[in-house]
């Protein structure tokens, strides 16, 4: 969290100490800037003696229109407010630029994936294998350089992926996946155990790449909102919401009151049946079938409703650059709040039931435990940082759509267990379906769409969301006519994953799964 006394203004001087040109105000409580690229880390040590830590970094190719390529960074503290906004130029002949790695996990995250899709070398980072890419693609293969000419002749080379190796008498090496029993997506778990200790876990991740973000380029508007609702397919509304406020920023257009209120109610049916839906595979995982039976049967009852207030069980087509759209619009929101409110009341109960159980308790508290310190010096964010205790919820610190006018009970625990995981996934349950019954308190009738203005070639503009697992980032960048340049997308999963391989750590090989299911991260988030 930044220190009580730091300001925008604070925040300002940093960067024109450390060089910074064309300081601006973005909003009240944000400030663009260009900083050269040498002076990157010491503004970034200047910055974080102000508690500001880089929290979003991405790369685009703008070669076309400054024969350059151009990093753009976000430093902010975990409540993402107030924030510095750093683009950098990166020349095309030299494309090498200064890591902030050792000064921050979640950009020494970015920078190796930057380096796999764009070619730019971070000089200092000390773990460049690769991060998105695969064995199998060719050498200086950079798939999102603008250039770059479509190649088929993939071969796998057989080459190992250089993982960690744990030596020591009584160490054995356990290989889990990247296919696996259940109907879940690819990912590979490699641990090194003593015993049924583990001592240590590596993920490799990238097995589903899809290469959403070369997909972006060049669409129009309407046609990529589909896409960003597929990103991740439990987290539609996340992604679709922070797609069109990028798109909306970007043009200048501003929601109608309404349909503001409308989005909150969506994202908010999408918290609960994925929290509801998560509880019963943690249950289910220490053999309590019997909560695992009533929560799917009541995340089945939430889906229904899904449906019938948008048309689809995952929440897709209604939100739309502009505002909503669909049957929400003309929706009986006093009837659903109160079928939300029973529903998770409901459900309540159920927890209650299963934390009453014994087995289940002890199986909970203690396991996977995650501690604040390194859950903060890993910069994990959304509801696996708040069951750690970083006090971090952007529906409270930057408030979006209508939460400024709902407020929103922010829930944090501090044991960083499986059990604290557990709590505020039904804490947060509980406060949605307050929340859709305050919107439908404040409802009144009103235009729910306005068109969006065409966008300015060039211009840049965030999207930022918290969605059930946390924060979503979309960074949009305007191409010609009113298409998209370049969209980075984060999702959670992408800071998250790295956290479960400590969590897991003193745990025995039969708790990973109990383990991995409390953070439930998407492979799909994280394979783009």
């Amino acid at each position: 969290m930044l220190p009580a006394t730091t300001t925008v203004e604070q925040l300002r001087r940093a960067a024109l100490e450390a060089g910074a040109a064309g300081v601006a105000e973005s909003s009240p409580s944000a400030i663009r800037c260009r900083v050269p690229a040498s002076e990157v880390p010491a503004l970034a040590d200047r910055l974080a003696a102000l508690g500001a830590r880089c929290q979003f970094l991405a790369a685009a190719d703008t070669r076309v229109t400054g024969g350059d390529f151009t990093l753009a960074y976000v430093f902010a503290s975990a409540q993402l407010t107030p924030s510095v906004t750093v683009l950098v130029s990166v020349p095309a002949a030299a494309a090498r630029f200064a890591s902030l790695a050792t000064r921050s996990f979640a950009a020494s995250r970015f920078e190796r994936e930057i380096h796999d899709l764009f070619g730019l070398v971070p000089e200092g980072h000390p773990d460049l294998r690769r991060l998105a890419l695969h064995q199998y693609w060719p050498q200086g293969y950079h798939p999102l350089r603008r250039d770059v000419v479509s190649r088929t002749d993939f071969v796998d080379t057989g080459e190992a992926f250089p993982f960690r190796r744990v030596e020591g008498e009584g160490i054995f090496e356990i290989t889990v996946g990247p296919v696996h029993a259940g109907i879940i997506e690819p990912g590979h778990f490699r641990f090194s155990v003593e015993g049924e200790t583990i001592v240590n876990l590596e993920t490799r991740l990238g097995f589903v790449h899809k290469g959403t973000e070369k997909l972006f380029e060049g669409l129009a508007l309407d046609a990529a909102r589909p896409l960003a609702e597929r990103i991740s397919g439990d987290t539609s509304v996340g992604h679709v919401l922070a797609y069109c406020q990028a798109i909306e920023a970007l043009a200048g257009c501003a929601v109608p009151p309404r349909a503001a209120r409308l989005r909150v109610v969506l994202l908010e049916l999408e918290r609960i049946y994925n929290h509801v839906g998560d509880v019963g595979m943690i249950v289910n995982d220490t053999g309590f079938a019997f909560g695992h039976a009533h929560c799917f049967r009541l995340r089945e009852e939430l889906l229904r409703l899904n449906e019938r207030l948008t048309g689809h069980r995952l929440l897709r087509g209604a939100v739309v650059p502009g505002g909503v759209t669909g049957p929400i619009t003309t929706a009986r929101l006093a009837a659903a709040a109160t079928r939300v409110e029973t529903l998770v009341a409901e459900f309540a109960a159920i927890v209650r039931l299963c934390l009453d159980n014994t087995t289940v308790l002890e199986r909970l508290q203690g396991t996977g435990r995650l501690t604040e310190q390194t859950a903060t010096e890993m910069q994990v964010v959304g509801l696996v940082g708040r069951a750690s205790g970083i006090d971090a919820d952007l529906r409270r610190d930057a408030p979006f759509a209508a939460y400024g006018e709902t407020g929103v009970h922010v829930s944090v625990y501090g044991t960083g267990d499986v059990w604290a995981r557990t709590m505020v996934r039904l804490d947060e349950a509980r406060e949605a379906a307050r929340l859709v019954r305050e919107v439908a308190r404040l409802d009144t009738p009103g235009i729910v769409h306005v068109p969006v203005p065409p966008l300015a070639p060039g211009a840049h503009a965030f999207g930022l969301v918290e969605a059930w697992r946390g924060p979503v980032w979309h960074w949009v960048v305007a191409g010609e006519s009113s298409t998209l340049g370049r969209v980075k997308v984060v999702d959670p999963s992408f800071r998250n994953w790295p956290a479960l391989e400590h969590a897991v750590l003193k745990n025995i090989v039969p708790d990973f799964p109990l383990c991995n299911k409390s953070f439930n991260l998407s492979y799909s988030g994280n394979d783009l």
